[in-house]
């Protein structure tokens, strides 16, 4: 790791840097750097958290999903015994499955911050290892972009099935055509309400004036792939284009992006966000007779992305027309769910009119 350039931490808004640590021990050294003194805060800022002071000391509570419980605990519970002894507090947990705080006391309020500080990493870091539950979407499953998609599909079969890796299976599903700005990983109620909160304050201040309180009208033309190298492609996805030539779509997708990661409800992923409607992707190739065997056979199911040849398509598509369709919200959608048009299920939305 470069010294002078050490990986930053997003957290709670906040930004934190990973400093190398050396494998030495310094017992008086160490203790000396969590208790400085009882008021203290010797590597944190104070207003960095809400830390109460009691009869007893210090106290901190902080919100936490049930499904990371198991992670401040440990194996047998190592993790929060090495937890309390380093930073002498004590880590209380509500029940497995039981929603609620959890709450950090101790008599130095320099332990206390060490505790939190310490757990927010932990969060954070396997925060970012489960896989999205959430993602803010504009649905562009209007009757009159599935026909045209669901002619673009006939067509490529027609013209291109031949083509290296070229099936039905590769098609998105017409009901389920989007944009995604980006995902997100809510796992309680709470933090879906979090979410949608922040969905409507963002509306009153900035989303209301870039519209103007209207619909967007968008054209959706054209295919493009995602890597360098059109004969090994796994996404083709169509083109977005405001109808008045404006930049307004991509400044609401990008300013809602920019407010999401400041929240720490989203990962920053790009400076911009790019808009597309997938329309192939390798991901939904599907080999059933595979998948049967392998349950029959107790073997994993995974098997290895297999890119298909786009050439033709990009020549013969270049400029198809799936036509316009006028945006209208922006939703907090759910995946792997569907609701009665077969679209992704809404946990909220963000409506411009």
């Amino acid at each position: 790791m470069d010294v002078l350039r050490p990986p930053l931490i997003r957290i709670g808004g906040r930004v934190y840097r990973k400093n190398l640590i050396q494998e030495q021990a310094f017992p008086r050294e160490e203790e000396e750097d969590f208790y400085a003194g009882s008021g203290d805060c010797v590597d944190e800022p104070c207003d960095a958290f809400v830390v109460e002071e009691t009869e007893r000391g210090f106290q901190c509570r902080v919100e936490v999903p049930s499904p990371f419980y198991k992670y401040i605990i440990g194996k047998k519970g190592e993790t929060k015994k090495r937890l309390e002894t380093e930073t002498r507090t004590s880590i209380s947990i509500p029940k497995p499955g039981v929603e609620g705080e959890i709450v950090i006391t101790g008599q130095h309020r320099s332990g206390v911050i060490s505790a939190r500080t310490r757990i927010d990493v932990l969060l954070d870091s396997f925060r970012k290892k489960q896989p999205f539950t959430h993602f803010l979407s504009f649905a562009l499953n209007q009757p009159a972009i599935q026909e045209k998609f669901l002619q673009f599909k006939e067509e490529v079969l027609e013209k291109c099935s031949k083509d290296h890796g070229v099936s039905s299976s590769l098609f998105q599903n017409p009901a389920k055509l989007h944009l995604t700005l980006g995902t997100l990983v809510l796992l309680n109620e709470q933090e879906i309400q979090k979410a949608c909160d922040l969905l409507q304050r963002c509306k009153e201040d900035f989303v209301d004036q870039i519209t103007g309180g209207q619909p967007l009208t968008v054209e959706v033309a054209g295919v493009e792939y995602m890597n360098d190298d059109p004969t090994m492609t796994d996404i083709l996805y169509a083109k977005v284009h405001m109808k008045d030539g404006s930049d307004r779509l991509q400044m609401v997708a990008d300013q809602l992006v920019e407010r999401f990661v400041a929240s720490g409800l989203m990962l920053k992923e790009w400076d911009r966000v790019k808009l597309h409607a997938t329309v192939m992707n390798t991901l939904f190739r599907k080999d059933q007779t595979e998948e049967r065997n392998n349950t029959m056979t107790g073997k994993s199911s995974f098997k290895e992305r297999e890119s298909f040849n786009g050439q033709n398509i990009l020549k013969l598509f270049e400029n198809f027309r799936f036509g316009e369709v006028q945006l209208d919200s922006v939703r907090l959608s759910q995946r792997f769910s569907l609701d009665a048009s077969g679209y992704y299920a809404t946990s909220g939305q963000l409506c411009f009119s």
